[in-house]
């Protein structure tokens, strides 16, 4: 790999959260995910964002998540904790907490719900990164959140020391240039959007924040480390084979079709979601299953688990 690289590059996994048939969290298959992550080429864990069903967690149950996962990753690979909220001050008391437990930085969401303005967002992420001395990565999401971080207002942020880079998921790879031309050379910008992760990368960016990586983590890490060393003939065959799950993964609300997709993979235990989400529906069942054939997933998954759990 280039050493030139930042800590926070390649394939990082948005963490699902399992629970169990009532709910609770299954840390026992948590630890295991870790564990399938640290043997799969997995270059960074984000724990307790959108895909891990933050919004749905407790306080102590969130700490508790990101402690757990700070301790089964052992230093081998950066935490990133999300911590983002739509209320200032509850976004600070929630990355000071965070402070002392061994994350590498961490991941703020825009503020859902209210629709600040560019001003009130760069006020927000201002106020948020001179609380602490965490190296903060922003979080841009329209579609979720009902607000869009521009680039310009970005430029403005990476000016703030400890804000050190951008989960773009706009899906708009146009957005990666704009922001790398408005921004020193070591600001890191991160896809947020699978399908076009790698032609972020192609376009300056540095990895991506990938939910189809907790299904496909050696295939996503493999061709994310071609990308980054100029290999993209050999990348993009990968990225072809996984476009079917790339896709399928957000026919229904995240993390539903994904935490679907790794308990029929045998990877958690139990496909369980907290509500309001629901399981995934039949049909999304079939088109799931049929992108996990169409990728060769299914089969190459349950060969790699096979030989992980061998060594166990």
């Amino acid at each position: 790999m280039n050493k030139m690289l930042p800590l926070f590059h390649g394939s990082l996994t948005a963490l699902i959260t399992p629970m169990n048939s009532r709910g609770e969290i299954d840390f026992a298959t948590l630890k295991s995910l870790v564990e399938y992550h640290l043997n799969s080429g997995t270059h960074g864990i984000v724990a307790m964002g959108t895909t891990g069903e933050t919004a749905t967690m407790v306080d102590d149950e969130y700490l508790n998540i990101i402690k757990k996962v700070v301790e089964y990753t052992a230093k081998k690979i950066p935490v990133i904790a999300g911590t983002g909220s739509n209320c200032t001050q509850k976004a600070i008391e929630m990355t000071r907490k965070l402070e002392n437990v061994g994350i590498d930085a961490c991941l703020s969401v825009t503020p859902y719900y209210n629709k600040p303005t560019q001003e009130g967002m760069y006020q927000h992420f201002k106020a948020i990164a001179e609380s602490t001395k965490l190296p903060q990565i922003l979080y841009n999401v329209p579609g979720r959140t009902g607000v869009d971080l521009l680039p310009e207002t970005v430029g403005r942020l990476a000016k703030i020391d400890n804000i050190i880079g951008i989960k773009e998921a706009t899906g708009d790879v146009s957005r990666v240039q704009k922001i790398k031309k408005l921004t020193t050379e070591d600001f890191i910008v991160l896809s947020g959007d699978d399908a076009t992760a790698l032609d972020s990368i192609k376009a300056g960016g540095q990895g991506v924040i990938s939910v189809t990586n907790n299904i496909a983590a050696v295939e996503m890490a493999k061709m994310c480390e071609l990308a980054l060393t100029g290999q993209i003939d050999e990348a993009d065959k990968i990225n072809q084979k996984l476009m079917p799950l790339h896709q399928k993964l957000f026919i229904e609300s995240n993390p539903i079709p994904v935490k679907w997709a790794a308990y029929e993979l045998g990877l958690i235990a139990s496909p369980n979601l907290r509500l309001p989400l629901t399981p995934l529906s039949e049909d999304g069942q079939k088109e799931v299953k049929k992108a996990l054939n169409d990728s060769g997933i299914e089969r190459s998954i349950l060969s790699k688990l096979r030989h992980f759990f061998s060594k166990s």
